[in-house]
């Protein structure tokens, strides 16, 4: 779960290696992937519960954070910038998969074998107990909206000022999908007999 003072340490280094990596400092920017590379990840997987998917979108997401670096205008708007470009790449991969799962959906072999993949996961390294891999499914059962606002908020610290900005809406459209998110969240967990004496996730 997102640690404040962590991620503090981390934004402070942030700073010097991203003004360096804007010079094309190399060296800085692959320490800057290092950084962030984890967070990324474990965001994407959170959307997808896919470790292919995830993959995809992180190494795309940093390809594109290289690409598009020298244009950042401000060290202090990095965080959201990079998840903003993350958010995009997930939204353009749910798009392909459900452009696929049209196409397969009268392909009785096709099916079977997109199934077969996402049930194949050897690298699920984060989901360490049953109750785990319960919420995850849970995330995956209220809207994308207000999926990817708990995620953003919940796993990864970001203020709803930053969310806002990352997802182009109003902080309180930010806040109204966090509150009705918790609350489908809720609803979810009490219907799997899931409590707070349960598991340690706050709902």
């Amino acid at each position: 779960m997102y640690s404040g003072s962590l991620l503090d340490i981390a934004m402070t280094h942030s700073e010097n290696l991203i003004l360096n990596a804007q010079q094309g400092d190399r060296e800085a920017f692959n320490k800057l992937v290092t950084l962030w590379y984890k967070r990324v990840y474990n965001y994407a997987y959170k959307y997808f519960s896919d470790h292919d998917m995830s993959m995809e979108v992180t190494q795309r997401a940093f390809i594109a954070m290289h690409r598009k670096i020298s244009s950042l205008r401000s060290t202090d708007k990095f965080r959201p910038w990079l998840y903003k470009i993350v958010t995009n790449f997930c939204h353009e991969e749910e798009r392909k998969l459900k452009r696929a799962r049209e196409r397969s959906a009268t392909d009785e072999e096709g099916r079977a074998q997109m199934d077969e993949t996402r049930e194949f996961n050897p690298d699920r390294k984060y989901a360490q107990s049953e109750l785990a891999e319960i919420l995850l499914e849970a995330l995956n059962e209220i809207s994308p909206e207000q999926k990817e606002v708990v995620i953003m908020k919940e796993y990864e610290g970001l203020k709803f000022s930053e969310i806002a900005e990352v997802l182009e809406i109003s902080e309180n459209t930010a806040k109204s999908r966090m509150y009705y998110g918790l609350s489908a969240l809720k609803q979810i967990m009490t219907r799997k007999n899931i409590n707070k004496e349960t598991i340690s996730y706050e709902l």
